[in-house]
């Protein structure tokens, strides 16, 4: 070989060095994606009713479609409860069936921002349910909820649920006995009071430490762990214990992102892990799911937990907000709200 040859060749092979250096320095500064797997079935996240969720509480299916009898490990609808809702007895002559009910309630059963339901007795039963076609009642009651996330109930609502349950007697001949409305407002007044200390919805942010991820692959990665798509974009839940039950956890990122034609090239550095504290009982362990899905995020992603300050969240801090909890769940059972009982969802929601 000579000279001339040798050095060709090596020049060669240090141009071909260059081009895989330069190859994989491009590989890294791109989005991390997804393990090339089998595609899966699309799943929905678990709603409110049979419906996916909007994130309109307009639209939430239980307040007024006709309640179906819940297979087993669904949870109910919701029921009137004399804690969190202003009840109204109606006084019927004679016991009436529940399709005539059912096609004289009106077509949306909300006045303003908070939610009223319509229960009747059943005749055969003895218990209080929301009308069901072929069932016949022998009483009937409404009631309007006297708080949620959105404030107490005000006069204007009061009045709005007032107008709308009149003319639903006077369609079924029923006599209603409405509560006075300075009272009522009052009531809603004081439990908003109790309550909205006690409202704790827990948020981390996971941020990327070096490279973005794409879509796909935070999807990939939140899958394992059990996470579903939700029904907004940018949005992945980690469904209840229970059938129609709120999500344990709700993972965020950019929804832009999120409705890319392409998921392998839509990049995110930071997405959000929340854990409505209200939404879920205690005993199914929600803190420690919480704590234990952030940490496995942030070590397979290679992610810093920052707090909404942008601060590092240390293991003593997570200690500290474990401690915390347990004495809100105290109160919270204190004033019957115990955390993931019907009465709580509604009030917190």
């Amino acid at each position: 070989m000579t000279l001339t040859t040798a050095l060709a060749l090596v020049g060669g092979l240090v141009l071909l060095a260059l081009i895989v250096q330069g190859w994989l320095s491009t590989r890294r500064a791109g989005p991390r994606r997804p393990d090339v797997q089998p595609d899966a079935p699309e799943r929905v996240e678990p709603g409110l009713g049979s419906a996916p969720a909007t994130g309109d509480p307009a639209d939430e299916p239980a307040l007024d479609a006709a309640p179906a009898p819940p297979p087993p490990g669904t949870r109910r609808p919701a029921r009137l409860d004399a804690l969190i809702d202003a009840l109204v007895p109606m006084t019927l002559e004679s016991p009436v069936t529940g399709d005539f009910v059912l096609s004289h309630l009106p077509p949306s059963r909300r006045a303003g921002t908070k939610p009223f339901y319509v229960e009747g007795l059943d005749t055969e039963t003895g218990d209080w349910e929301q009308p069901r076609a072929g069932h016949r009642y022998g009483e009937l009651q409404a009631g309007v909820q006297l708080a949620s996330r959105s404030g107490a109930l005000n006069e204007i609502e009061y009045s709005e649920f007032v107008q709308k349950v009149q003319a639903f007697c006077e369609a079924i001949g029923a006599m209603p006995d409405f509560p006075d409305m300075l009272e009522v407002v009052a009531r809603a007044r004081e439990l908003d009071g109790l309550a909205s200390p006690l409202d704790a919805q827990l948020t981390v942010t996971l941020r990327s430490n070096h490279v973005a991820w794409s879509v796909g692959y935070l999807q990939q990665v939140s899958q394992r762990l059990g996470f579903l798509p939700g029904a907004l974009p940018g949005r992945l839940v980690l469904p209840g214990p229970e059938a129609g039950a709120p999500p344990v956890l709700v993972l965020s990122y950019d929804s832009q992102a999120a409705l890319a034609d392409d998921a392998q090239m839509a990049a995110v550095r930071d997405c959000t892990l929340t854990l409505d504290v209200p939404q879920t009982e205690a005993r199914h362990e929600p803190f420690p799911t919480w704590h234990r899905v952030t940490t496995t995020l942030a070590d397979e992603m290679d992610a810093t937990i920052v707090d909404d300050q942008g601060q590092p969240v240390t293991l003593h801090a997570f200690d500290a907000i474990g401690r915390e909890l347990q004495q809100l769940y105290a109160q919270l059972e204190q004033l019957d709200l115990a955390a993931g009982s019907p009465a709580a969802r509604r009030l917190f929601s």
